[in-house]
């Protein structure tokens, strides 16, 4: 049989085997070798870009860091490595946790027939370059074609149209979390930009009026920041300029991350769509008058971009940096053995058991790697905790116990082991939720003037006076080479000043970036 399997699989294959007898029996452990296996350690970690370089290093980090493989032969689809595949759950797990409060899971059918696809004229202007279509059916000539949805709108507002009959049905919460299609013209990069999207979280919601529309609106905000609150990142919210808004909607608010590079990543949006699509889809309920009103809607979404922030925001030059909620192995443990010891490995393995009987994620790496090897590897995954025991820590009924966020060692008591991980996880998850507000604030320019903006927009993002007309904003976007964002929420959005295009005074301040 191996002569028709390539050598690197068997050996793929062999590692998956060991590693399920040589973990502890709750662990996920990913034991596959890099590209760079063969090379010693310290070699290895001069492999990898400083993050300084961010595109390189970026993109070497998914590969060595086993989240996705960009080698697929289809330009702009990747392959999620099982690695990543983990993180990627347990970020969406978060965000299932946040909506399956007031919201249903569903699915709906990737194909959307031409005519259901057509009927938005202004949704279909937006999509209108980036649809796949299907012609075939086999060898036979379809006698309508069929999109591979870009967005799934015009695939679920028919069925709305059966499903909404009263006001009793109101409001109506559905998402979904599956694959959509967009022929990307752009530069594509994993995570970032692609023309398949494997992970599109998408809620539709239905409402009685535009004013409760504009509520979901606001409380799809509200569980964005808290989703990316729990992955430790700070966030910018702001609402789109018209000109920037989703094709068919009233307003566009979004959710934007700040990139190590300075370009700001749109990381969740959220629609109010009035009523707009139902009159379209002739979406209507019975109000408590008996009457026939047209409903109102809003939609909302959340890709893999999230997980393009979660490792460029808290990675550094060693490799991923991860939080420990979705971190697929949040501690491991390593033997600090010279020779056999039966006590040093004991230990190890009970204090694997304690964690892992508690929830924990546990690795304990007994392998015949140098210690400094078994680093290395656990660093570029990202593994928040470290958990070394030797001769002197076993003495002293203790553990060296590493933090991945700071590199700071210090000695935990054996016996308590459970709450000193536990604590140091909450410390780990506020330590990177602060450095990255640190980053982001100090790369928030403010800007008098479109020269100041020129100097200042390679760095982050810039605040300057904006008097909210759309002449203004383009005209400010067309000299600068970079978008409007919009007025962001809260202090950021507030001050005083004159719009550069007309100079009337405001007190609005807008913020411009560059963006992918």
């Amino acid at each position: 049989m191996s002569r028709f399997i390539p050598h690197k699989f068997l050996h793929f294959f062999k590692i998956l085997i060991a590693y399920k007898t040589k973990v502890v029996a709750c662990t996920v452990n990913y034991m596959a070798e890099t590209r760079n296996a063969d090379k010693k350690p310290e070699e290895k970690a001069e492999s990898l870009p400083s993050k300084s370089k961010f595109s390189e290093w970026y993109n070497e980090l998914l590969l060595v860091s086993q989240i996705m493989d960009v080698r697929y032969p289809v330009k702009g689809l990747y392959v999620w490595f099982p690695f990543g595949f983990d993180i990627r759950k347990r970020t969406y797990a978060i965000m299932r946790e946040l909506l399956d409060k007031d919201h249903q899971e569903t699915m709906f059918p990737l194909l959307i027939p031409e005519n259901e696809f057509m009927k938005e004229a202004e949704h279909i202007k937006g999509f209108e370059n980036e649809v796949y279509w299907v012609t075939h059916g086999g060898l036979t000539e379809l006698d309508m074609k069929l999109a591979l949805r870009p967005t799934s709108e015009t695939a679920i507002y028919p069925m709305y149209k059966v499903w909404v009959r009263s006001h009793a049905d109101l409001p109506l919460r559905l998402y979904q979390i599956v694959n959509t299609f967009r022929y990307e013209t752009k530069h594509t990069r994993p995570l970032i930009r692609l023309r398949e999207i494997t992970s599109f979280k998408e809620a539709h919601t239905v409402h009685t009026d535009w004013d409760d529309a504009a509520k979901q609106v606001e409380e799809a905000i509200r569980i964005y920041q808290e989703f990316y609150r729990r992955l430790a990142i700070p966030t910018i919210v702001s609402r789109r300029p018209d000109w920037d808004k989703f094709p068919g909607a009233d307003y566009t608010t979004a959710v934007d991350v700040l990139m190590p590079d300075g370009k700001t990543l749109q990381s969740g949006t959220a629609h109010h769509l009035a009523d707009n699509f139902a009159k379209t889809f002739d979406i209507k309920y019975e109000d408590i008058n008996g009457e026939q009103q047209y409903a109102h809607q809003t939609c909302y979404g959340v890709s893999e971009r999230s997980i393009a922030a979660l490792i460029s925001v808290h990675g550094d030059d060693k490799g991923l940096v991860l939080p420990p909620e979705v971190a697929p192995t949040q501690v491991v443990i390593i033997p600090i053995l010279f020779g056999k010891s039966d006590e040093i490995s004991k230990a190890c393995s009970d204090a694997a058991d304690t964690l892992c009987e508690n929830g924990i994620r546990v690795v304990l790496d007994d392998g015949d790697d140098r210690p400094g090897a078994k680093y290395y590897k656990w660093e570029m995954k990202g593994v928040p905790l470290r958990i070394e025991i030797g001769p002197r820590d076993l003495k002293n009924n203790a553990a060296t116990v590493v933090r991945r966020d700071t590199g700071v060692k210090e000695t935990a008591p054996l016996n308590n082991i459970l709450e000193e991980v536990k604590t140091r996880f909450e410390s780990i998850h506020e330590n990177l939720f602060e450095k990255a507000k640190k980053s982001l604030d100090e790369r928030i320019f403010d800007c008098a003037s479109l020269n100041e903006v020129k100097g200042k927009i390679h760095k982050g993002i810039a605040r300057i006076p904006w008097c909210g007309e759309r002449e203004c904003g383009l005209a400010m976007e067309e000299e600068v080479d970079a978008g409007i964002l919009g007025i962001p929420q809260g202090d950021v959005g507030k001050g005083k000043g004159n719009c550069p295009i007309c100079n009337k005074e405001t007190g609005n301040m807008a913020i411009m970036a560059r963006t992918y």
